[in-house]
Protein backbone atom coordinates (compact mmCIF):
# COMPACT_ATOMS: atom_id res chain seq x y z
CA UNK A 1 0.00 0.00 0.00
CA UNK A 2 2.90 2.37 0.77
CA UNK A 3 4.38 1.74 -2.69
CA UNK A 4 1.10 2.60 -4.38
CA UNK A 5 0.79 5.82 -2.41
CA UNK A 6 4.36 6.85 -3.33
CA UNK A 7 3.63 6.16 -7.00
CA UNK A 8 0.45 8.20 -6.76
CA UNK A 9 2.34 11.15 -5.27
CA UNK A 10 4.93 10.99 -8.06
CA UNK A 11 2.24 10.94 -10.72
CA UNK A 12 0.59 13.93 -9.10
CA UNK A 13 3.86 15.88 -9.11
CA UNK A 14 4.73 14.98 -12.70
CA UNK A 15 1.31 15.75 -14.16
CA UNK A 16 0.33 18.61 -11.87
CA UNK A 17 1.49 21.20 -14.39
CA UNK A 18 -0.10 19.34 -17.28
CA UNK A 19 -3.53 19.62 -15.65
CA UNK A 20 -3.51 23.38 -16.14
CA UNK A 21 -4.35 25.36 -19.20
CA UNK A 22 -1.51 25.87 -21.72
CA UNK A 23 0.56 28.98 -21.18
CA UNK A 24 1.72 29.27 -24.77
CA UNK A 25 0.88 32.51 -26.62
CA UNK A 26 -2.48 32.71 -28.31
CA UNK A 27 -1.02 33.25 -31.81
CA UNK A 28 0.65 29.81 -31.87
CA UNK A 29 -1.52 27.42 -33.85
CA UNK A 30 -1.16 23.89 -35.12
CA UNK A 31 0.24 23.83 -38.69
CA UNK A 32 -2.30 22.79 -41.30
CA UNK A 33 -1.90 21.17 -44.67
CA UNK A 34 -2.25 24.31 -46.74
CA UNK A 35 -2.17 24.53 -50.53
CA UNK A 36 1.37 25.91 -50.45
CA UNK A 37 2.52 22.96 -48.37
CA UNK A 38 0.79 20.51 -50.71
CA UNK A 39 2.62 22.04 -53.68
CA UNK A 40 5.97 21.74 -51.89
CA UNK A 41 5.20 18.17 -50.92
CA UNK A 42 4.36 17.24 -54.51
CA UNK A 43 7.52 18.89 -55.85
CA UNK A 44 9.71 17.16 -53.26
CA UNK A 45 8.10 13.82 -54.02
CA UNK A 46 8.79 14.30 -57.73
CA UNK A 47 12.42 15.15 -56.91
CA UNK A 48 12.64 12.00 -54.76
CA UNK A 49 11.34 9.76 -57.54
CA UNK A 50 13.61 11.44 -60.11
CA UNK A 51 16.71 10.64 -58.05
CA UNK A 52 15.65 7.02 -57.62
CA UNK A 53 15.03 6.70 -61.35
CA UNK A 54 18.38 8.31 -62.20
CA UNK A 55 20.24 5.84 -59.98
CA UNK A 56 18.29 2.77 -61.12
CA UNK A 57 18.94 3.59 -64.80
CA UNK A 58 22.66 4.29 -64.13
CA UNK A 59 22.46 7.80 -65.54
CA UNK A 60 24.86 10.73 -65.24
CA UNK A 61 24.15 10.92 -61.52
CA UNK A 62 25.80 7.53 -60.96
CA UNK A 63 28.84 8.63 -62.97
CA UNK A 64 29.04 11.73 -60.77
CA UNK A 65 28.94 9.49 -57.71
CA UNK A 66 31.94 7.56 -58.94
CA UNK A 67 33.88 10.68 -59.86
CA UNK A 68 33.40 12.12 -56.36
CA UNK A 69 34.38 8.80 -54.83
CA UNK A 70 37.63 8.64 -56.85
CA UNK A 71 38.36 12.23 -55.94
CA UNK A 72 38.59 11.10 -52.28
CA UNK A 73 37.85 14.38 -50.47
CA UNK A 74 39.22 13.05 -47.18
CA UNK A 75 42.64 12.88 -48.84
CA UNK A 76 42.36 16.28 -50.48
CA UNK A 77 41.58 18.14 -47.24
CA UNK A 78 42.88 16.03 -44.38
CA UNK A 79 43.16 19.02 -42.03
CA UNK A 80 39.37 19.12 -41.46
CA UNK A 81 38.98 15.40 -40.99
CA UNK A 82 39.01 15.53 -37.18
CA UNK A 83 36.38 18.28 -37.05
CA UNK A 84 34.05 16.53 -39.49
CA UNK A 85 34.28 13.32 -37.49
CA UNK A 86 32.52 15.19 -34.67
CA UNK A 87 30.26 17.22 -36.91
CA UNK A 88 28.71 14.13 -38.47
CA UNK A 89 27.32 13.21 -35.02
CA UNK A 90 24.65 15.86 -35.65
CA UNK A 91 23.08 13.36 -38.02
CA UNK A 92 23.20 10.30 -35.78
CA UNK A 93 19.80 9.32 -34.49
CA UNK A 94 20.69 8.54 -30.89
CA UNK A 95 22.56 11.70 -29.78
CA UNK A 96 20.37 14.10 -31.74
CA UNK A 97 17.14 12.51 -30.49
CA UNK A 98 18.31 12.86 -26.88
CA UNK A 99 19.27 16.52 -27.31
CA UNK A 100 16.08 17.52 -29.10
CA UNK A 101 13.87 15.45 -26.77
CA UNK A 102 15.41 17.21 -23.75
CA UNK A 103 14.57 20.61 -25.19
CA UNK A 104 11.04 19.59 -26.22
CA UNK A 105 10.50 17.94 -22.84
CA UNK A 106 11.26 21.25 -21.16
CA UNK A 107 8.84 22.97 -23.53
CA UNK A 108 6.16 20.41 -22.72
CA UNK A 109 6.69 21.12 -19.03
CA UNK A 110 6.42 24.87 -19.52
CA UNK A 111 3.43 24.75 -21.88
CA UNK A 112 1.63 21.98 -19.96
CA UNK A 113 1.11 19.82 -23.04
CA UNK A 114 2.53 16.62 -24.49
CA UNK A 115 2.31 17.77 -28.11
CA UNK A 116 6.03 18.62 -28.65
CA UNK A 117 7.20 15.21 -27.47
CA UNK A 118 4.44 13.36 -29.31
CA UNK A 119 5.23 15.24 -32.53
CA UNK A 120 8.89 14.29 -32.24
CA UNK A 121 8.00 10.65 -31.60
CA UNK A 122 5.63 10.62 -34.59
CA UNK A 123 8.22 12.11 -36.95
CA UNK A 124 10.91 9.65 -35.84
CA UNK A 125 8.50 6.75 -36.25
CA UNK A 126 7.65 7.81 -39.80
CA UNK A 127 11.37 8.29 -40.51
CA UNK A 128 12.25 4.79 -39.36
CA UNK A 129 9.47 3.21 -41.39
CA UNK A 130 9.90 5.09 -44.68
CA UNK A 131 13.68 5.47 -44.82
CA UNK A 132 14.27 2.00 -43.39
CA UNK A 133 11.95 0.42 -45.97
CA UNK A 134 13.65 2.32 -48.81
CA UNK A 135 17.11 1.26 -47.64
CA UNK A 136 16.21 -2.42 -47.44
CA UNK A 137 14.08 -2.33 -50.59
CA UNK A 138 16.74 -0.85 -52.88
CA UNK A 139 19.71 -2.57 -51.25
CA UNK A 140 22.45 -0.32 -52.59
CA UNK A 141 26.06 -0.82 -51.52
CA UNK A 142 28.20 2.07 -50.26
CA UNK A 143 31.43 3.38 -51.80
CA UNK A 144 33.65 1.27 -49.55
CA UNK A 145 31.87 -1.93 -50.63
CA UNK A 146 31.38 -1.20 -54.34
CA UNK A 147 32.08 -4.14 -56.65
CA UNK A 148 31.87 -2.90 -60.28
CA UNK A 149 33.16 0.52 -61.32
CA UNK A 150 30.45 2.63 -62.94
CA UNK A 151 27.53 0.49 -61.72
CA UNK A 152 24.69 1.70 -59.51
CA UNK A 153 25.33 -1.09 -56.97
CA UNK A 154 21.56 -1.50 -56.49
CA UNK A 155 19.92 -4.67 -55.24
CA UNK A 156 23.08 -6.14 -53.70
CA UNK A 157 21.93 -6.25 -50.09
CA UNK A 158 23.22 -2.87 -48.91
CA UNK A 159 21.45 -0.31 -46.77
CA UNK A 160 23.00 2.96 -47.87
CA UNK A 161 20.37 4.53 -50.13
CA UNK A 162 18.98 7.01 -49.02
CA UNK A 163 21.35 8.51 -46.46
CA UNK A 164 19.99 7.97 -42.97
CA UNK A 165 22.26 10.63 -41.45
CA UNK A 166 20.92 13.28 -43.82
CA UNK A 167 17.26 12.33 -43.41
CA UNK A 168 17.62 12.16 -39.64
CA UNK A 169 19.27 15.59 -39.52
CA UNK A 170 16.42 17.09 -41.58
CA UNK A 171 13.72 15.61 -39.31
CA UNK A 172 15.40 16.02 -35.94
CA UNK A 173 16.47 19.61 -36.36
CA UNK A 174 13.52 20.50 -38.57
CA UNK A 175 11.09 19.58 -35.81
CA UNK A 176 12.36 22.57 -33.85
CA UNK A 177 11.32 24.84 -36.72
CA UNK A 178 7.99 23.02 -37.05
CA UNK A 179 7.19 23.68 -33.37
CA UNK A 180 8.56 27.23 -33.30
CA UNK A 181 6.54 29.81 -31.37
CA UNK A 182 6.61 32.55 -34.01
CA UNK A 183 6.79 32.79 -37.82
CA UNK A 184 10.15 34.56 -37.67
CA UNK A 185 11.67 31.82 -35.48
CA UNK A 186 10.19 29.23 -37.81
CA UNK A 187 11.89 30.76 -40.84
CA UNK A 188 15.28 31.04 -39.16
CA UNK A 189 15.14 27.54 -37.71
CA UNK A 190 14.03 26.12 -41.06
CA UNK A 191 17.04 27.65 -42.82
CA UNK A 192 19.36 26.51 -40.04
CA UNK A 193 18.06 22.92 -40.12
CA UNK A 194 18.38 22.81 -43.92
CA UNK A 195 22.00 23.99 -43.81
CA UNK A 196 22.84 21.63 -40.96
CA UNK A 197 21.32 18.61 -42.69
CA UNK A 198 23.06 19.35 -45.99
CA UNK A 199 26.34 19.83 -44.12
CA UNK A 200 25.90 16.46 -42.44
CA UNK A 201 25.18 14.83 -45.78
CA UNK A 202 28.21 16.35 -47.46
CA UNK A 203 30.33 15.29 -44.50
CA UNK A 204 29.36 11.64 -45.14
CA UNK A 205 30.44 12.13 -48.77
CA UNK A 206 33.74 13.59 -47.57
CA UNK A 207 34.30 10.59 -45.27
CA UNK A 208 33.49 8.20 -48.13
CA UNK A 209 30.56 6.48 -46.37
CA UNK A 210 27.85 7.68 -48.82
CA UNK A 211 27.39 8.46 -52.48
CA UNK A 212 26.37 11.97 -53.42
CA UNK A 213 23.00 10.65 -54.66
CA UNK A 214 22.44 9.07 -51.24
CA UNK A 215 22.65 12.50 -49.65
CA UNK A 216 20.25 14.09 -52.14
CA UNK A 217 17.69 11.33 -51.63
CA UNK A 218 18.07 11.45 -47.84
CA UNK A 219 17.51 15.20 -47.84
CA UNK A 220 14.35 14.76 -49.95
CA UNK A 221 13.11 11.92 -47.70
CA UNK A 222 13.46 14.03 -44.56
CA UNK A 223 11.79 17.02 -46.22
CA UNK A 224 8.83 14.85 -47.26
CA UNK A 225 8.30 13.82 -43.63
CA UNK A 226 8.39 17.41 -42.40
CA UNK A 227 5.92 18.53 -45.06
CA UNK A 228 3.55 15.65 -44.27
CA UNK A 229 3.46 16.20 -40.50
CA UNK A 230 0.22 18.28 -40.50
CA UNK A 231 -1.63 15.19 -41.74
CA UNK A 232 -0.69 13.46 -38.50
CA UNK A 233 -1.76 16.28 -36.16
CA UNK A 234 -5.18 14.69 -35.44
CA UNK A 235 -3.36 11.49 -34.47
CA UNK A 236 -1.08 13.45 -32.13
CA UNK A 237 -4.08 15.14 -30.51
CA UNK A 238 -5.87 11.82 -30.06
CA UNK A 239 -2.75 10.24 -28.56
CA UNK A 240 -2.39 13.12 -26.10
CA UNK A 241 -6.03 12.79 -25.01
CA UNK A 242 -5.65 9.03 -24.62
CA UNK A 243 -2.54 9.41 -22.49
CA UNK A 244 -4.25 11.91 -20.21
CA UNK A 245 -7.28 9.64 -19.83
CA UNK A 246 -5.03 6.68 -19.07
CA UNK A 247 -3.16 8.79 -16.53
CA UNK A 248 -6.42 9.77 -14.81
CA UNK A 249 -7.64 6.17 -14.62
CA UNK A 250 -4.31 4.96 -13.27
CA UNK A 251 -4.18 7.74 -10.71
CA UNK A 252 -7.73 7.01 -9.58
CA UNK A 253 -6.96 3.33 -9.26
CA UNK A 254 -3.78 3.86 -7.29
CA UNK A 255 -5.22 6.69 -5.25
CA UNK A 256 -7.86 4.57 -3.49
CA UNK A 257 -6.57 3.68 0.01
CA UNK A 258 -6.71 0.02 0.96
CA UNK A 259 -9.34 -0.87 3.62
CA UNK A 260 -7.73 -0.97 7.05
CA UNK A 261 -8.80 -3.45 9.75
CA UNK A 262 -11.50 -2.18 12.05
CA UNK A 263 -10.08 -1.21 15.43
CA UNK A 264 -12.42 -0.16 18.25
CA UNK A 265 -11.62 3.41 19.08
CA UNK A 266 -12.70 4.98 22.34
CA UNK A 267 -14.59 8.15 21.55
CA UNK A 268 -13.02 11.32 22.86
CA UNK A 269 -15.44 13.66 24.62
CA UNK A 270 -14.41 17.29 24.35
CA UNK A 271 -15.36 19.26 27.48
CA UNK A 272 -15.87 23.02 27.34
CA UNK A 273 -13.30 25.20 28.98
CA UNK A 274 -14.08 26.17 32.61
CA UNK A 275 -12.52 28.54 35.09
CA UNK A 276 -10.37 27.38 37.94
CA UNK A 277 -13.29 27.69 40.36
CA UNK A 278 -15.61 25.67 38.16
CA UNK A 279 -13.03 23.13 37.06
CA UNK A 280 -13.96 19.68 38.40
CA UNK A 281 -11.50 17.51 40.23
CA UNK A 282 -9.40 15.34 37.96
CA UNK A 283 -10.51 11.77 37.70
CA UNK A 284 -8.28 9.06 38.99
CA UNK A 285 -6.16 7.17 36.54
CA UNK A 286 -7.68 3.77 35.82
CA UNK A 287 -5.67 0.76 36.80
CA UNK A 288 -3.95 -0.86 33.85
CA UNK A 289 -4.43 -4.46 32.91
CA UNK A 290 -0.92 -5.38 34.06
CA UNK A 291 -1.58 -4.20 37.56
CA UNK A 292 -5.13 -5.52 37.85
CA UNK A 293 -4.03 -9.12 38.17
CA UNK A 294 -1.53 -8.10 40.79
CA UNK A 295 -4.14 -6.26 42.84
CA UNK A 296 -6.37 -9.32 43.20
CA UNK A 297 -4.11 -10.72 45.88
CA UNK A 298 -4.43 -7.56 47.98
CA UNK A 299 -8.20 -7.57 47.72
CA UNK A 300 -8.49 -11.05 49.20
CA UNK A 301 -9.98 -11.41 52.72
CA UNK A 302 -7.43 -10.81 55.46
CA UNK A 303 -5.11 -8.91 53.19
CA UNK A 304 -3.42 -5.72 54.24
CA UNK A 305 -5.18 -2.45 53.72
CA UNK A 306 -4.36 -0.24 50.78
CA UNK A 307 -1.71 2.43 51.10
CA UNK A 308 -4.31 5.18 51.07
CA UNK A 309 -6.08 3.57 54.04
CA UNK A 310 -3.00 3.09 56.22
CA UNK A 311 -2.38 5.56 59.13
CA UNK A 312 0.01 8.34 58.37
CA UNK A 313 3.45 7.99 59.95
CA UNK A 314 5.47 10.94 61.20
CA UNK A 315 7.75 12.56 58.66
CA UNK A 316 11.20 11.01 58.49
CA UNK A 317 10.15 7.83 60.32
CA UNK A 318 9.65 4.46 58.72
CA UNK A 319 8.41 2.69 61.86
CA UNK A 320 4.67 2.23 62.21
CA UNK A 321 2.99 4.05 65.12
CA UNK A 322 1.98 2.18 68.30
CA UNK A 323 -1.02 3.08 70.37
CA UNK A 324 0.74 2.47 73.71
CA UNK A 325 3.70 4.78 72.95
CA UNK A 326 3.94 8.52 73.30
CA UNK A 327 6.52 10.87 71.96
CA UNK A 328 9.49 11.87 74.04
CA UNK A 329 9.20 14.93 76.30
CA UNK A 330 5.58 14.27 77.16
CA UNK A 331 4.13 12.66 80.28
CA UNK A 332 2.40 9.38 79.97
CA UNK A 333 -1.16 9.43 81.35
CA UNK A 334 -1.72 7.25 84.41
CA UNK A 335 -3.40 4.01 83.81
CA UNK A 336 -6.53 3.35 85.75
CA UNK A 337 -6.13 0.89 88.58
CA UNK A 338 -8.12 -2.19 88.30
CA UNK A 339 -9.08 -4.31 91.17
CA UNK A 340 -7.48 -7.48 91.76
Amino acid sequence: MRTERNLTRRLDRVFARLDREPERPAHIDVPRMSRHRVVLFSATLAFYLAIVWAVVTTSWLVRLDWQVMFFRPYQQWPQIHAFLDYYVVLGQRGPTAVMVASWLGWRSWRQHTLRPLLTLATSLLILNITVGAAKLGMGRLGPHYATVIGSSEMGLGGDIFPSGHTANAVVTWGILAYLASSPRARRWLSALSAVTSLGVGLTTVYLGTHWLSDVLLGWAAGLLIMLALPWFEPLVTKAETTLFDLRDRLRDRLGRPAPEPAVPVTPVVLMPRTTSAEQPAPAREPVSSTRSSRGLAHLAPGAHAARSERPVTPAGSRRPPHADRVPRGTTQPARPLTGG
